[in-house]
């Protein structure tokens, strides 16, 4: 990757403005520099998740796994069951994807 190294002149913008920039720069876990780089260019720019979020994604997650495999034992003696747990497998899948956009 080739190092940055020149340098753009400064732009104009009101305190709140300014303000509003370093927040959605801090959310998305960029400086005000690259944020204000990618929002030109029209790259991706995503928030990052909070701690909250990010352990409501583990514990989604073992869940998920947990249903899968509750799922496999019972497929062979109750379909019925087997078919539910699975349903509701994907369904936590579903919102975890959520997450990842």
């Amino acid at each position: 990757m080739r190092k940055k190294a020149r340098v753009i002149t400064k732009f104009r913008c009101t305190i709140y403005e300014k303000k509003l920039l370093k927040i959605k720069a801090k959310k998305s876990g960029l400086s005000l520099s690259e944020f204000c780089f990618r929002a030109a260019f029209n790259k991706e720019i995503t928030a990052r998740l909070t701690e909250e979020e990010i352990e409501a994604y583990k514990t989604i997650s073992t869940f998920s796994r947990n249903f899968t495999l509750i799922g496999n034992m019972f497929r062979k003696r109750n379909p019925q069951l087997s078919h539910e747990v699975y349903a509701l497998s994907k369904e936590l899948k579903e919102h975890l994807n959520k997450f990842k956009k």
